[in-house]
Formats: C-alpha cells, structure tokens, sequence
C-alpha cells in the first residue's frame, strides 16, 4: 500500500499556527472599528472631495463635471493668492516663535525642581481653552481703546496700535493670540530635555566647553528629534488655521465690517466661504486639494532636510 506524504511548505514561507491565525482575526476584529471610521470619515469624503474637485456643485443640483475648469480658476483667483500669501505669512512667523519660546518656558522649568509638576500644569491649561473662546478672549485684549494689551503699553509710555484694524498690525496681533497655545509644545521639549543623558554634559564640561557650547553641540542635538517633530506639527496646524480667526473676524457682519477681516483672511477660511456661504462644493474641493499638495510638499521637504540636522540615538553617523 503507497503512503501518501504531504508536500513541503514552499521555501520562505512559514505556515501559520492556529494561534497566530486566531490572534490575526482578534487583532483585525479590534481594529475594525478604527478601519471603518477611517474609511467612513477620511478615506470616503477624500476620495468624494477629489471627484467633487472636477464638478460644479452646489449641493441643491447634481454635481456637474466640469473637468480642470476650477483648478484653473483657483490659480487665477486673486482671493486665493492673498489668503494663501497670508497664511504663509502667519505660519512664518509663528512657528519659529512658538518652537523658541517653548525651549527657552522648557530650559527653565528644567530648573525649578520641585514646582515643575505645578509648572507644567500651568503652561499646559490655555491648550484646554475652546478655541472660540480663546477668539473671543484676544478680541477683547486686542482692542484698540480698552483692550489690556493696549492698556499695559501705555502704562510704560508704548502707544499700542490697531491691532485688529490696522492691516500691518493684524498678523502680528493673530501670532501673539497664537503663543496662548504653546504649553504642548513645552512639554514636548521639557521631556525630550530630561533625556539627555548627564554625562554628556558632564564629559563637554571637563573639555572645557562652556554653556553656549553645551547647549550647542548637547542639548540641541540629542533634542533634535522633538525638534523636528513640533516643527511639522507646529507647521501643518499653522497652514490649518480657522476657528480662532474666524472667531475674531469674520463671526458675524458687525465684526467684518468693524474689523480689516481681508487682511486676516488666510486659506482654510476662504475655503469655508467658498463652500459654505457660496455653497461652491466643486471649487472648495479644489482648493481643499491645494492645501492638501501644498502641505505635503512642505513635510516631505523638511522630511528630507531632518536627515540632515536630526540625530536619533544608536544612528550610525
């Protein structure tokens, strides 16, 4: 009687056991709901945006495919060029203001020892505040005749400016209400600072290195990494920025009219009117595809500079 032999597992290929076949279908069963939401909610209106890009739509009628039509139009719109060029504008300026303000809050609290628990909670509580109200907060600080920033400048002899209706103060006037937020920031490098190893320090010292040095060639190298990460959060939240100018300028007619709103018109409100005051859903599309390129260019450029300037521990250099 001939004995019948199972064939070999092809070679490089290993056959599951029952247990890694169980535990497969447990780990997909507790990433289901995520898949779905993520399909549901990202996937799905991305790929609808995209299509809705090559129509004219307006949410009444049926979309209408118009092919490259809006495209061309939001390249030749001069709205879209000044909200684009003020957004570039307010994230070059903010961010390098918040990343040097937050290592300079994070240097310090390294040092205040025991209060540091107290002092991160503090730095950390504004990033809680509903971004409406932080709108509505620096509204009523920037204002011209009453606001309390104003008011503190004359106490030392400053004149304060139009902060919200003069149009070469009203960016400066958005950065500032920006710094309200930095505390993530902060405690991002106050963690990355308190892993840097002390003997490095100590070693840099005994070469006779002195603080600017340490700080140089210690500190901002093995905080490289926490850098480069805020500086792509920092960045893509900067070229997102909505709610709390909107608040401030454009909430209702009686601010718009009272306020220079056109000098505070950056992308991402532009896109809101365009698709929901307007109720063009083709041309926002567009414009929301834009940004999306526009962004990942951005992080795709500092991407390939960080392997320049960003050192991870245990990288063969």
């Amino acid at each position: 009687m001939a004995s019948t032999a199972t064939a070999p597992p092809a070679p490089g290929r290993r056959r599951r056991t029952p247990l890694a076949r169980r535990e497969a279908r447990w780990a997909y069963l507790f990433l289901a709901p995520w898949i779905i939401g993520f399909l549901a909610f990202t996937a799905g209106p991305m790929i609808a945006s995209a299509w809705l890009s090559f129509t004219e739509y307006d949410v009444i009628n049926p979309p209408e495919y118009t092919g490259l039509d809006n495209y061309r139009e939001l390249m030749a719109d001069p709205q879209v060029a000044r909200s684009l060029g003020n957004t570039v504008y307010y994230t070059a300026l903010h961010v390098p203001l918040v990343m040097a303000i937050s290592l300079g809050l994070a240097l310090l609290l390294k040092r205040v020892g025991r209060w540091q628990g107290f002092f991160r909670t503090v730095f950390y509580l504004p990033v809680m505040t509903p971004a409406v109200a932080v709108g509505i907060l620096f509204l009523l600080l920037l204002n011209t005749q009453d606001g309390l920033i104003n008011r503190g400048l004359a106490l030392v002899g400053i004149e304060g400016p139009s902060w919200t209706t003069d149009p070469d103060w009203v960016m400066p006037g958005i950065v500032l209400m920006s710094l309200w937020s930095l505390g993530s920031t902060v405690i991002i490098y106050l963690a990355a600072l308190q892993n840097v190893p002390r003997d490095l320090y100590e070693a840099a010292s005994i070469d006779g290195a002195g603080a600017w040095a340490r700080f140089r060639h210690v500190t901002l190298p093995m905080i490289s990494g926490a850098l480069f990460f805020t500086l792509i959060v920092n960045t893509i939240a900067s070229l997102q920025m909505f709610t709390e100018v909107y608040t401030m300028y454009f909430g209702n007619r009686e601010t718009q009219n009272r306020f220079n709103s056109d000098a505070a018109s950056f992308y991402v409100i532009h896109l809101f009117q365009e698709a929901f005051q307007f109720l063009h859903m083709g041309y926002a599309s567009a414009m929301a595809w834009l940004l999306f390129v526009i962004i990942l260019v951005v992080t795709l450029v500092q991407v390939k500079l960080s392997n320049r300037f960003v050192f991870y521990e245990g990288e063969d250099r």
